[in-house]
């Protein structure tokens, strides 16, 4: 099979051509139809999140077939957890210490075949086309974790524009929420993308918003933006951190935090919250806003991701 491989920190991914991979006793063996890409990938590439033994393939947000019985499964992030810490056994996997992580741990999606613990893949409708589906595995299911962390705040500020953002933002609507929208300065088609999409206004991060907020997750990996939607958010208010790397958050006053705001992240994700999203993407309906690209471009496509150039989300179609 053909695969794009990380060597390691800084270095592009490389192609390459492997054996078929087997599946082993309660696994999966799938046909890779299409493969998300993430800003995880980048946090990755450059040594921020650490990858365990490359080489290793990387890629989290995975729809695939098994061909013997053309079963659709989407494979996510968390690809196992112990079931006997703490944490798991109160119903917090995503927080198991000895999890494994898809594309991270064990190899995932930027290949033509992919081996998944059955337990942690989520069964996918036959109708449903592989590059809509993939975004929803990662950026979809983070984003609406976090989005449970904001409880029923009826004004919503999303940070940074991306993949799952621009899906979250169509969560929110059809909850009947008001959502503005922070773009890195310039980029007029996030900005348009989330008006097409319904947010109620949509603008720099270094703007404000026209009213204040009830609470904000923030997308981007800009430790900077904490004060600033901090500052954006009414007393009483929530800021959720939804990335799984962010750069140093600068120091700012109490002040800012005071009046019983809150300041929390959010770590992976649980099958629960997986079952329960996939459940509720065809009711909104998402559709998400796709740029697709063949397995050897998988470096231009995290390219593009890097530089801003993508806009919503962005899918390697083997």
């Amino acid at each position: 099979m053909r695969a794009m491989v990380f060597d390691g920190v800084g270095q592009p991914l490389r192609a390459v051509r492997r054996d078929r991979p087997q599946a082993g006793p309660g696994q999966l063996l799938l046909r890779v139809e299409a493969c998300g890409i993430c800003r995880t990938d980048l946090h990755l590439l450059d040594g921020e999140v650490p990858v365990a033994a490359p080489p290793r393939i990387l890629g989290h947000q995975i729809v695939g077939t098994v061909e013997q019985t053309g079963e659709r499964f989407g494979v996510p992030w968390l690809g196992w957890t112990c079931g006997a810490c703490a944490q798991c056994r109160a119903n917090r996997e995503n927080l198991c210490r000895r999890a494994r992580f898809t594309g991270c741990d064990v190899d995932g999606g930027f290949a033509e075949y992919a081996v998944a613990d059955a337990r942690y893949c989520f069964p996918l409708p036959a109708d449903w086309p592989a590059e809509q589906a993939a975004p929803l595995l990662c950026a979809g299911m983070i984003g609406y974790r976090a989005l449970h962390m904001c409880g029923d705040a009826p004004r919503l500020g999303l940070y940074g524009f991306g993949a799952a953002a621009h899906i979250l933002l169509q969560v929110a609507r059809w909850q009947w929420r008001d959502v503005y929208a922070f773009t890195r300065p310039g980029d007029v088609a996030a900005q348009a993308l989330a008006r097409e999409l319904g947010a109620v206004w949509a603008g720099s991060s270094e703007e404000r918003a026209p009213v204040g907020l009830d609470a904000a997750i923030i997308f981007a990996p800009d430790g900077a933006l904490v004060p600033i939607a901090l500052d954006a958010v009414d007393p009483g208010g929530t800021v959720v951190c939804a990335g799984i790397h962010m750069s140093e958050i600068p120091a700012f006053a109490y002040e800012r935090l005071w009046h019983e705001r809150t300041l929390r992240s959010v770590a992976n994700l649980t099958r629960a919250d997986g079952r329960e999203f996939l459940a509720l993407a065809p009711q909104v309906p998402i559709r998400t806003h796709v740029t697709t690209y063949q397995l050897e471009q998988v470096n231009e496509a995290l390219a593009d991701l890097r530089s801003g150039r993508l806009t919503g989300a962005g899918v390697i179609v083997p």
